[in-house]
């Protein structure tokens, strides 16, 4: 995972359920990829770290 940043199961479920439904109403896809699938797009992106989403912790 690139980035010094672990994400739990569920913040990384989180973002990438986010950024599927974002491809899926039409936002641009930010990696070259052949998948059409959204749910496999938000994986790679998420995979290669070009997800613009954030996670805020209480601390």
């Amino acid at each position: 995972m690139p980035g010094s940043e672990r994400y739990t199961k569920y913040e990384k479920a989180r973002i990438i359920g986010a950024r599927a439904l974002q491809i899926a109403a039409g936002a641009p896809v930010l990696i070259k990829t052949d998948k059409i699938d959204p749910i496999d797009i938000a994986i790679e992106e998420f995979e290669k770290g070009v997800i613009p989403i954030t996670v805020k912790r209480e601390k």
